[in-house]
């Protein structure tokens, strides 16, 4: 049987919006070294390495803004990234063509940034509805590391790992 918290105020949503970014972030600690492991385009290797280290920057943000709010984070699952985090490990072990898993890994990884934008937008404005500004603007700092990261993977879709994956499939 699954516990849930009693979601009683804006204050308790925000406490459970946290404990699920928190959770979330956590297990892409644990899946971005395997999608780094599987990549094989040079600057998608290299990103999803500079995004590990970004994602530890994100679980000590929560840290400190669990501290300013005087609540403890963890004990509580995300099961949405769980699912996200298990589609990118089945996308690797895909019998697939380099290029055309790397397409894939960028597909799976931008899935994930836009759970996250949604999960720190919630938490962000909740957080400045209740008056903590100083939580909010911590929210958005993430919030904008998640956006530019979103970017970043699409640019390099659309520069080169698209257009690798799609000879590949030319030359099939």
């Amino acid at each position: 049987m699954v516990q849930c918290m009693k979601l009683q105020s804006l204050e308790d949503l925000l406490h459970h919006e946290l404990k699920d970014l928190f959770s979330a972030e956590n297990q892409l600690v644990k899946a971005l070294p395997k999608m780094a492991k599987a990549a094989t385009n040079a600057k998608l290797k290299a990103g999803f390495t500079e995004h590990l280290e970004q994602t530890k920057g994100h679980v000590e943000r929560l840290e400190q803004i669990a501290t300013k709010l005087n609540i403890k984070l963890p004990g509580h699952k995300c099961k949405a990234m769980e699912g996200l985090v298990e589609e990118g490990a089945e996308l690797i072990h895909e019998d697939a063509d380099d290029s055309v898993r790397d397409a894939g890994l960028i597909g799976a990884a931008q899935r994930v940034e836009h759970y996250e934008m949604a999960g720190y937008g919630t938490a962000r404005t909740l957080a400045s509805h209740l008056g903590h500004d100083d939580v909010a603007d911590l929210l958005e700092q993430t919030l904008n590391e998640e956006k530019e990261t979103d970017k970043k993977l699409t640019d390099l879709a659309e520069s080169a790992v698209n257009v690798e994956a799609g000879k590949a499939g030319a030359a099939a």
